[in-house]
């Protein structure tokens, strides 16, 4: 698994730190409630808070991994003359003429809707390294490569 790159706030709005507190307790007192109804071999809703538990644990342990395996990018250190993650990077389409903004971002905090592209999809992996005036080819499914200008880049 190749180390998640990530912004310094970008563990935090994993929200990883606090998810054992949060979904232990409360599911633990959930499995207590329904062994006390009685035979535990056959109340389907132990079952169910039980399973509950296990998907949860799987998730906390998920995110425990990543965090284990994050690389924190210092937004200080970023260089402003090439593309990387953390930059903000203005693309003109060289066919439509469209002009873009996306900041390049780990791939647990990407967000197209809001502008952040991932460092590992196709648009950004084509995206890194280049410089300012660069035109990059980016292959599209179908039809023709799109050509993407970069204008600009911010750090």
């Amino acid at each position: 698994m190749a180390p998640d790159l990530s912004a310094a706030a970008g563990p935090d709005r994993l929200g990883a730190a606090s998810l054992p507190g949060i979904f232990r307790a409360p599911n633990g007192t959930r499995n207590h409630r329904q062994r006390d109804f009685g035979d535990i071999s056959e109340n389907a809703e132990y079952d169910a808070a039980k399973n509950e538990q296990a998907m949860l644990e799987a998730r906390i342990a998920h995110l425990e991994e990543k965090l284990r395996s994050a690389s924190i990018v210092d937004e200080k250190n970023i260089e402003k003359d090439i593309v990387g993650v953390g930059t903000t990077v203005h693309l003109k389409d060289q066919k439509t003429d469209k002009s873009s903004k996306f900041k390049i971002v780990g791939s647990s905090e990407a967000d197209p809707a809001a502008g952040k592209l991932s460092n590992e999809s196709p648009i950004g992996k084509a995206l890194i390294g280049h410089k300012r005036n660069d035109v990059v080819k980016i292959p599209v499914p179908r039809g023709p490569a799109r050509q993407l200008k970069i204008t600009k880049i911010e750090a």
